[in-house]
């Protein structure tokens, strides 16, 4: 078990992650401007873009690039710079590093190597579109960007179907009509909330159900980014068959560890969850079957 004192004195380099504008430039914090202003250099998804931030507000920090394609070069560099005292502010294209892009990785180097790491509140896409979806807050699942292909993305509404949180989905302008077609097929008419653009000048909110959103979907040009937040199960649809039903409990198991590429423990754990068993329960028969 490790603790970590964000604010303790380190002895080596600090990693911050630091949101910024999802589209209004007035959503940038006085902090976030200060971190990357004294920050020995910010890790950007795209420099080209980040460039065009930093000049805006003055900020004359030196840029690298961190992206998909070069993080595991670029990660062990800034793991370096890092442990021999320099401080890395770690920018995204847009809204919070770590979530559904590869910012995710660089934090989990830096607590491995035991460095501190800083995250800093501000702007994101997933919580404002649930807050003005109209639907419940209460519980909901980030699900992110679903899978291309179908049998894919079939395999990840199976697994969501009985879910009774809110779930929210980020979406591409031109793979938007596939998603919601698809979503209609496995989820049926929940309601739902297409949300785009969020604090750019074309902020729009869809609400309806999902077969209303496909045929939105069909008669726009659909343009800019999206947030769809779904209504999650009803008693209904619970009280239906679920996907698991008529496989073994290991069967499920390794369903969610090659499929979902789910590590043994998440996947004892939401197959107990599934099941709605004892997790020990599971995890007992799973790795009983794993010792025979």
């Amino acid at each position: 078990m490790k603790i970590q004192k964000s604010f303790s004195e380190h002895s080596t380099g600090t990693l911050y992650i630091v949101p910024t504008p999802i589209g209004n430039l007035e959503d940038m914090t006085y902090r976030a401007v200060s971190t990357l202003r004294t920050a020995d250099v910010i890790a950007a998804e795209d420099t080209r873009n980040t460039r065009k931030l930093l000049n805006h507000f003055d900020i004359q920090t030196s840029l690298i690039s961190y992206h998909e394609h070069n993080k595991h070069t670029k990660g062990s560099q800034l793991i370096e710079h890092m442990q021999e005292g320099q401080t890395i502010a770690l920018v995204s294209d847009a809204g919070m590093p770590g979530i559904s892009d590869p910012g995710t990785d660089l934090v989990a180097e830096a607590v491995e190597a035991d460095l501190p790491v800083v995250v800093l509140p501000g702007a994101n896409a997933a919580l404002p579109a649930l807050a003005g979806s109209g639907l419940p807050t209460k519980e909901f699942y980030f699900c992110g960007f679903l899978p291309r292909k179908k049998k894919d993305r079939a395999a990840v509404f199976g697994r969501l179907k009985p879910y009774q949180a809110t779930l929210i989905f980020y979406e591409s302008p031109h793979r938007l009509k596939e998603m919601l077609s698809h979503m209609n097929e496995e989820l049926g008419a929940r309601r739902a909330s297409l949300v785009r653009e969020l604090s750019k000048r074309f902020e729009e909110y869809v609400r309806g159900t999902l077969p209303e959103l496909v045929q939105w979907a069909d008669e726009q040009e659909v343009r800019g980014e999206f947030c769809i937040i779904v209504e999650g199960s009803s008693e209904e649809e619970r009280q239906e068959e679920a996907w698991w039903t008529g496989i073994s409990l290991i069967d499920h198991v390794e369903y969610y560890i090659e499929k979902e590429s789910m590590k043994s423990k998440q996947a004892i754990k939401q197959t107990a969850l599934d099941r709605e068993l004892p997790k020990r329960d599971v995890y007992q028969a799973y790795h009983v079957n794993q010792d025979e």
